[in-house]
């Protein structure tokens, strides 16, 4: 990095499309939250407990990962960046306006339709973010960019249920869906502020899209970089999976503690991602993402492996505490390495598949973490947890090699987009 390309917090606070970023970011994740916690609250009440009805509200969230992500990823390539958010932030609004409409006349399982609309067209916003991203943030700027946008969103880990429980407890469901259609028109008038796409982005070649999907892959197949980063994204998909439905059994069968001991280990760990994301804000541009994301895997997975074995609660919550910690250094590192070794015209995409590598292979494993439990116990579970963490970190190890920070790979065998 020379002298004539400055890093600080200042710099890049004062970037125009980083200042609008982080505004929309504001709006969305508080209207996200509030929605997340009152329709969980509310579809409890309406069900009596029901635990098929509360899990149908994660297949809502999470289902549109997997069906929509890499079509919404192949036309965020085709479209303007800045349009399609814009459009996306106010169809969610407008969705919202029909599910209070369809409540107030008796239908209240129309909550599930709110999360799953907003899901879907998220995975064609989140893209064309990342577009815009590669666009607007000069490229020494963009580690330090993911910290502040990581950090935002710890921030909100601790505050955002806290949020939504008050204005669930306090105005009710109708309310707080109401917040949400609010939030999302908000951060469409924020987009707003962002310059207009560029022309190159209107005037493109038109294709057809089977050719631009198979474009796609491949571009992320030529690339060793982005395959590399495919096959750590899985491995640390499997391994999160396996722990993730898994925390209040460690609580309360390891260490012996009642349920609501769990509160404490989340707000412990959303304490520790923002300090974290500072911490790692104040030195990603002295370190290659490919390196922050191996140390932050390696650190997790002996964490994780730490926590298996511990029957000590404080020591569990001081590891817990740990992993927090280093998760901003996980994200930042995949994000930056995205941006950094993707054409812009090919963000989208490349997203749309790496991110259901992630989903898909957690889902799995969230799927078989009982089986897998009853079969070979909690300790040997968060120990291959750990394992298949220390698995991406060695697909990952390669990469090392690259000096000089990883440039994009030539564009073999991958055709126009």
């Amino acid at each position: 990095m020379t002298a004539s390309q400055p890093s600080s917090a200042s710099s890049l606070l004062s970037n125009r499309f980083v200042q609008v970023i982080l505004m929309s970011t504001l709006f969305l994740q508080s209207g996200i939250w509030v929605r997340n916690i009152a329709i969980l609250f509310y579809v409890k009440k309406m069900t009596n407990d029901d635990a098929f009805a509360v899990s149908l509200i994660s297949v809502a969230e999470f289902a549109p990962i997997f069906v929509f992500s890499f079509i919404g990823g192949t036309f965020a390539d085709r479209w303007r960046p800045k349009r399609t958010m814009v459009w996306c932030d106010l169809l969610s609004a407008v969705s919202i306006i029909a599910v209070l409409f369809a409540m107030v006349n008796g239908s209240w399982k129309a909550v599930f339709f709110a999360t799953l609309v907003s899901a879907i067209l998220s995975q064609f916003s989140q893209p064309s973010g990342m577009k815009l991203f590669k666009q607007h943030v000069p490229e020494h700027l963009v580690q330090k960019g993911m910290s502040v946008y990581q950090t935002l969103f710890a921030v909100f880990m601790i505050f955002g249920p806290i949020v939504g429980t008050f204005v669930y407890q306090t105005y009710g469901i109708e309310t707080a869906i109401g917040i949400m259609g609010i939030s999302f028109l908000l951060s469409a008038a924020s987009l707003a502020l962002l310059p207009r796409d560029r022309q190159d982005d209107r005037d493109k070649q038109k294709s057809q899209v089977l050719e631009d999907i198979k474009a796609g892959f491949r571009y992320v197949l030529s690339s060793i970089i982005l395959r590399k980063l495919g096959g750590g994204f899985i491995a640390a998909g499997l391994g999160l999976g396996l722990i993730q439905p898994m925390g209040i059994f460690l609580i309360t069968e390891r260490l012996g503690k009642p349920e609501d001991y769990l509160q404490w280990f989340l707000l412990v760990n959303g304490i520790a991602m923002i300090i974290g994301g500072v911490v790692a804000m104040s030195f990603s541009s002295k370190i290659s993402p490919q390196k922050l994301l191996a140390f932050g895997m390696a650190v997790d997975s002996l964490a994780m492996i730490a926590m298996g074995l511990s029957t000590d609660y404080w020591l569990t919550l001081g590891l817990q505490f740990i992993s927090g910690l280093i998760l901003p250094c996980i994200q930042i590192g995949i994000n930056t390495m995205i941006l950094q070794n993707t054409e812009e015209a090919f963000i989208g995409r490349v997203n749309g598949i790496l991110n259901p590598l992630f989903m898909g292979s957690m889902v799995v494993t969230m799927m078989l973490s009982g089986v897998i439990k009853n079969a070979i116990s909690l300790v040997p579970l968060y120990v291959l947890a750990g394992v298949f963490f220390l698995v991406g970190v060695a697909v990952l190890l390669p990469l090392f090699k690259l000096k000089g920070g990883i440039q994009p790979e030539p564009n073999k065998a991958v055709g126009n987009s």
